[in-house]
């Protein structure tokens, strides 16, 4: 089969490489499309070694059918159309004894810590796997990774119906934050980046949601006329490695500071660098931070919302390319931030 594969850090390489082999629970998947995710820029930057291993198979986010079957899989059968949930799980240290799998103090991903979607055919057991209904578009299904993020975020975040609540980080997570909340909730979204091309194409799916260009104004002022100077219920951190405004406070300490009294903040981002912080400010308010990180069983809420049309998966998308052309995809996502968000893999394409 052919996959793309990362043999240094900064270099892909679609080459043939072995189909893998299955056996016990597990079956092969066919790939129709991957998604590249910002772990994936960073895996591909050397951002995560030493835990990555080389030479390796990214792709967590992706979607196909199923190509054959171990002799111990019960609930699928060749041709059932599936996307992958990546996660692995230790099930022995103490969050997984609580049942809590994203905290796993091991956990692992397919297309992370071994070889995942990137390729024509990815090795997956069963019990990760999602069946995927025919009305779902193949590129639609790679989407429900991230999708699920969101919904899990929502989750973590306990968003109830009527709240409202603001998004700092219009990008890749940051839009399926606000998809899902909206499903969730008929209250005023905000939402805050410093990218206006990203903060239009939100405006353009959701003409009801308020949209601040950070570079343009303070978003906490803004936040607070907004909402009356209230404050929002709940405030989403997704930006990740923040760029320093002036005049602008960091986007966890705007989260604090945008929220009600007893708000909660939920923070998403995945940056190395401190986030400096006043907690007078969450005390006074005797408010909730919380975290979210990857996604706990929330695939089939996505599945369910894209089946009867409530998300808007197009908006996420800005490229589709074939898979040989995979290094050229990394390289403008790193080169053009402001004009992308996913780039998709057309696996269906090779042959």
């Amino acid at each position: 089969m052919k996959a793309s594969v990362l043999e240094e850090y900064g270099r892909l390489v679609w080459k043939e490489v072995p189909k893998p082999v299955i056996s016990g629970d597990e079956t092969l998947v066919r790939v129709n499309f991957a998604s590249i995710c910002g772990s994936d820029q960073h895996i591909f930057m050397g951002e995560f070694h030493p835990r990555t291993k080389l030479p390796l198979i990214q792709g967590h986010e992706f979607a196909g059918e199923i190509a054959g079957i171990g002799p111990e899989v019960k609930h699928f059968c060749p041709g059932d159309r599936v996307v992958a949930d990546p996660i692995i799980w230790c099930g022995s240290c103490p969050a997984c004894r609580k049942g809590h799998y994203p905290a796993c103090t091991s956990l692992r991903l397919i297309g992370v810590d071994l070889d995942g979607g990137f390729a024509q055919y990815a090795r997956v057991p069963e019990s990760m796997l999602y069946k995927v209904p025919d009305t779902i578009r193949n590129e639609h299904a790679a989407l429900i990774e991230v999708l699920s993020i969101g919904f899990h975020a929502c989750q973590r975040a306990d968003l109830k119906k009527d709240e409202s609540l603001v998004i700092w980080g219009a990008g890749k997570v940051g839009q399926s934050i606000l998809q899902a909340a909206r499903t969730k909730t008929a209250g005023k979204i905000i939402l805050v980046d410093i990218l206006e091309e990203r903060l239009r194409k939100a405006k353009k799916s959701y003409p009801d949601v308020h949209t601040i260009n950070a570079l343009q104004m303070n978003p906490v002022s803004e936040i607070m006329k907004i909402t009356g100077g209230k404050g929002v219920d709940v405030a989403f951190e997704a930006v990740g490695h923040g760029k320093e405004i002036s005049g602008v406070v960091h986007p966890v300490r705007g989260c604090i500071q945008a929220i009600r009294g007893a708000g909660t903040v939920c923070v998403l981002g995945l940056s190395d660098e401190p986030a400096p912080l006043v907690m007078k400010e969450l005390i006074w308010k005797e408010a909730r931070i919380i975290a979210s990180r990857v996604t706990h069983g929330e695939f089939k809420e996505t599945i369910d919302a894209l089946n009867i049309g409530l998300l808007k998966p197009d908006i996420l998308i800005t490229d589709v390319f074939p898979p040989d052309q995979t290094q050229h995809a990394f390289e403008i996502l790193k080169r053009e931030p402001e004009k992308h968000l996913k780039i998709l893999l057309d696996f269906t394409s090779v042959h």
